[in-house]
């Protein structure tokens, strides 16, 4: 990032059209960088009969450097090189994304110095967050939707929207490679290590950095890539996975998950009490009860108006009843 922003600022002070009252302190890297909105043509020259060399689409960057009527010349989709620079995989199909200079209409271009240019990102990344959701989605709506929140984050720290947007950013992308992966044989492999590592970067950042509610939920994702795939009938599954989700519970006391947590954590409880005794492991079996009692009082103690308290307070009774959880529950 260091080395792109020494880039840019060198590219915005050297563009020979860049009036000279703009070479000042509004030259800065940050006042140059913008995203666009919609999808916007590369041309070799201002005008729309000259050649095509590239395509910017919705999220992606621009560095301006330089402005001609409708038209800016812009080093276009700079944030490709960036995530090569650092490693990261881009989150984009279409091939057409390339690092280009070039000049694009002067349409639905929005920077840090754009007024309300958070409010009308956010709005943009919303609506593509939306319509990849929708039956037949746009392929590329949900990878827009990630680069259009990710840029309120950086231009607009100060924004009230950028701790949810840098949230929303790596949420949707940890989504769609959890998609991803339970496509694949190594879904069902007991060891999570044993299964293609996702991209974290962005979820770990949100947990550090973040504020409110937004690192809860970002430690709950990643909670995701220490799950095992398929239990296979075996209790050290649920006895990890139990232990995960109370630590969660215990770091975020009171976070928008909490609740979520503690039922997971209260169900494979449920869930060993059935495999110990079918093992005939009585004391252990004892033991997941206690268990399950406990987390089940943590429950209505702290969320007593949650439905994950209501459904722990009915996994309970079905384990006192000598119900199984876990198989078939006919005797």
């Amino acid at each position: 990032m260091r080395c792109m922003r020494h880039f840019i600022l060198l590219a915005a002070l050297l563009a020979p059209g860049l009036p000279a009252q703009k070479r000042g302190a509004e030259a800065t890297p940050d006042a140059q960088r913008a995203t666009v909105l919609k999808v916007a043509d590369v041309y070799v020259a201002p005008d729309a009969g000259s050649q095509k060399v590239s395509v910017v689409t919705s999220g992606h960057e621009v560095v301006i450097t330089e402005h001609s009527g409708p038209w800016v010349k812009v080093f276009a989709n700079t944030d490709v090189q960036e995530e090569k620079a650092e490693d990261e995989p881009e989150f984009s199909t279409d091939a057409a994304v390339l690092p280009r200079a070039g000049w694009i209409r002067d349409k639905g271009v929005v920077g840090p110095a754009t007024p309300n240019g958070d409010k009308l990102i956010f709005g943009e990344a919303a609506s593509r967050e939306v319509a990849a959701g929708e039956p037949h989605a746009p392929k590329a709506a949900a990878g827009e939707a990630h680069l259009l929140y990710r840029r309120i984050a950086e231009y607009f720290p100060a924004s009230p929207l950028a701790g949810e947007s840098a949230w929303r950013s790596a949420d949707i992308r940890w989504q769609e490679e959890k998609f991803d992966a339970r496509t694949l044989p190594s879904a069902k492999d007991i060891d999570p290590n044993l299964r293609p590592q996702m991209y974290t970067k962005a979820l770990q950042k949100v947990v550090k950095t973040g504020s409110g509610k937004y690192p809860a939920l970002a430690a709950f994702d990643l909670l995701d890539a220490k799950l095992c795939g398929d239990w296979q009938g075996l209790p050290k599954c649920p006895e990890m996975e139990s232990s995960q989700y109370t630590k969660y519970a215990e770091q975020f006391p009171d976070g928008p998950k909490t609740a979520e947590a503690l039922w997971n954590a209260t169900y494979r409880q449920g869930v060993l009490v059935t495999m110990y005794t079918t093992e005939e492991n009585k004391k252990k079996a004892d033991v997941a009860a206690q268990r399950a009692h406990a987390l089940r009082d943590q429950l209505v103690t702290r969320f007593p108006a949650s439905d994950y308290t209501m459904r722990a307070v009915s996994l309970v009774y079905r384990v006192e009843q000598g119900i199984a959880i876990y198989g078939s529950d006919r005797d």
